[in-house]
């Protein structure tokens, strides 16, 4: 495990949100963390109170972005967390330091999102017209049905960020991939028809360093639950505790409903147990 918070210290818990939002998803999780982990959501330029600026789409500017913004507050251990284009954020930016010989992140998390050999199956519409993304995005269940129809606001307000972001993870999808060094957590839903499990479960080839999949209650934005805050609460404080036996064996396995979720550093497979 690389970097283990030292008793006493509350590591930076940094969160990356998903395509098209800002950060106000996170706004409940510091009550859920508590004193586990600080909660630093990361917001990304032109949404919210950066909707003037122009949204990024190129991974070196993305990670430029990122370096100025928390890279600053890296001296001390901290977490990732990134959900749906979030999590190609949190991986992108955790191999970055990691190449650079920098502090890399203790731990790095990602949810709702397949890894970037498999791809986002929306991604494939980042360049269909307005209308026809629009009803994709509504197949997948990622806006509400009456986008379908269109109008102003999904056509003017809401879809060019979508489509921004959307390219910036196929951008990220496409650049050269190495495992991470730090252990890695993906948290996924049975619900979600965009990151499947088996899909979620091949992130273990991307952490030879451990790796384990948790399933959570929910649909594709369970981040707007108390599942995932959940799960990194537990996270960080056995990161904080380096409990023996903890979260980060060779082979670790989550049971929930009848079933285990089980997955080594180069496998992963759903099996029934007695």
């Amino acid at each position: 495990m690389t970097g283990g918070a030292g008793e006493g210290v509350r590591p930076w818990l940094f969160c990356f949100h998903h395509a098209g939002a800002g950060v106000s998803c996170f706004a409940p999780w510091q009550n859920v963390l508590g004193d586990a982990a600080e909660v630093v959501p990361v917001l990304l330029p032109g949404r919210e109170t950066r909707v003037r600026e122009a949204r990024i789409t190129d991974p070196e500017q993305l990670l430029v972005e990122l370096d100025e913004l928390i890279g600053p507050l890296l001296d001390r251990p901290y977490l990732l967390y990134g959900h749906s284009l979030g999590g190609l954020v949190a991986y992108t930016f955790a191999r970055h330091r990691e190449r650079l010989g920098e502090r890399g992140p203790s731990l790095v998390s990602v949810g709702a999102v397949q890894p970037p050999h498999l791809r986002s199956p929306v991604l494939r519409g980042v360049d269909l017209p307005d209308l026809e993304l629009l009803r994709l995005l509504v197949s997948y269940d990622t806006l509400p049905p009456e986008a379908a129809d269109g109008g102003h606001v999904w056509e003017r307000r809401v879809l060019p960020a979508l489509r921004d972001d959307l390219r910036l993870a196929e951008a990220l999808c496409e650049i050269e991939h190495s495992p991470l060094s730090a252990p890695l957590l993906a948290l996924a839903s049975r619900e979600d028809p965009i990151a499947p499990l088996a899909g979620m479960a091949e992130w273990a080839d991307y952490a030879p360093g451990g790796f384990e999949l948790r399933t959570v209650t929910g649909s594709h934005f369970f981040v707007r639950g108390k599942a995932a805050p959940l799960a990194l609460r537990d996270a960080a404080l056995d990161l904080r505790c380096e409990q023996p036996g903890g979260l980060w064996p060779e082979l670790s396995a989550l049971r929930e409903g009848g079933v285990t979720v089980v997955s080594t550093r180069s496998t992963s497979r759903e099996v029934m147990w007695p």
